[in-house]
This record gives C-alpha cells, structure tokens and sequence, in this order.
C-alpha cells in the first residue's frame, strides 16, 4: 500500500479501498454522496438524472479503485468523473426537451410546505422569483463555464482544483470564470 501518512482522509480511505478494505468506502460515499448530487443535479436539472448519475460516479469510482492514485484530492478524481458524466449526460440529451429545471429543490414540494415564519409571503415570493431567475442564467451558460461556476460557488472549489477537474490551466479557469461572470453581470443587471 501506498504511504498514507501524509494525505488527505479521503485518499487514505480511497488508498484502503485498493488494498481490499472494502468497508472503508462508506465512510467515502457517505460524505461525498450529498454535493456530488447538488452538483449533478445543477448540471442536469434533473433530479432522477442526477441521482443515477451520482450511482454511476460511485461505481466508476469503486471499479477503478486498482488503479487509484493519490496524486490529487481526491475530490477533484471524484468530481472530474461526475463532469464527464454530467457532460456526457447533456451532450445526449440535446435535442430532446428539458424535463427538469434548476428551479425545483425537490419533486414532491415538501420545502414549499415549511412554512419560514421571518420573511412575508411577499418577501419569499420576491427572493423565490430573483434565485429563478439567477438559475436560469447559471442554466444558459455554456457547459463548461456553468461548471466552473458551480464548483467555484457552490462547492467552494479553488481555480487549482476547478483546473484539474476540468482539465486545463488555473488561468484558463480563470478566464472561464471571468468569462461566466460577465455574462451572468449582463443578464442579471437588472436585478440591482
């Protein structure tokens, strides 16, 4: 087995999971499982989809669990497979019609059930029609800056690991970034 002592959790876990400790990935998909959905699920806008895809990023990621090397984060290994897949996903899938949209949290409309006692039905209104409108914009971005985007505020990654995820420079990731910013200033300038 690989040195383990000076990595990160997960790639001591993932690096136990090669040498045969198959009960040291549930504590991996445990926590990863959540954002790797929220991530999916942003990409595709699409629950169902989004949960199939997550199976899937987890069993690549178990089949290749022999030929796992931990020479990044872990994550950016994980989330650079649920990318492709995600990708893979929406390149199929043009053509056919939208079936889901960023702006359902969930299918069964149990958060429009919990009733928030601080703001006004108004205020929530007001916030629910300005966040759709936002998702819309982070939607119409092209794959790739939209992925950007995600990982940079939704999953906190920094350029270095967006860069590795994706496959390219911090400064093309940068641009990226700068690129999906601008476009998403324009379109929301409205907003205030």
């Amino acid at each position: 087995m690989e040195a383990v002592a000076a990595l990160e959790p997960d790639a001591e876990l993932m690096l136990r999971v090669k040498a045969g400790d198959a009960a040291s990935f549930g504590p991996l998909l445990a926590r990863h499982r959540g954002p790797v959905i929220h991530f999916l699920y942003r990409m595709v806008q699409n629950p169902a989809v989004a949960e199939e895809l997550a199976q899937e990023v987890f069993l690549r990621v178990y089949r290749a669990r022999e030929s796992y090397v931990a020479s990044a984060k872990f994550t950016t290994w994980l989330f650079r497979i649920a990318l492709h897949l995600a990708l893979n996903n929406l390149r199929d899938a043009r053509g056919e019609k939208e079936t889901g949209s960023l702006d359902q949290e969930t299918e069964d409309g149990l958060q429009l059930q919990v009733a928030d006692r601080s703001p006004s039905v108004e205020q929530r209104l007001v916030e629910a029609a300005r966040l759709a409108e936002v998702r819309r914009a982070i939607r119409a971005l092209p794959d790739n800056q939209r992925a950007a985007v995600l990982m940079h505020k939704y999953e906190e990654m920094g350029y270095a690991q967006i860069a590795q995820v994706l496959g390219c420079s911090e400064s093309a990731v940068k641009s990226l970034l700068f690129r999906a910013y601008e476009t998403l200033r324009a379109r929301l300038a409205h907003m205030g």
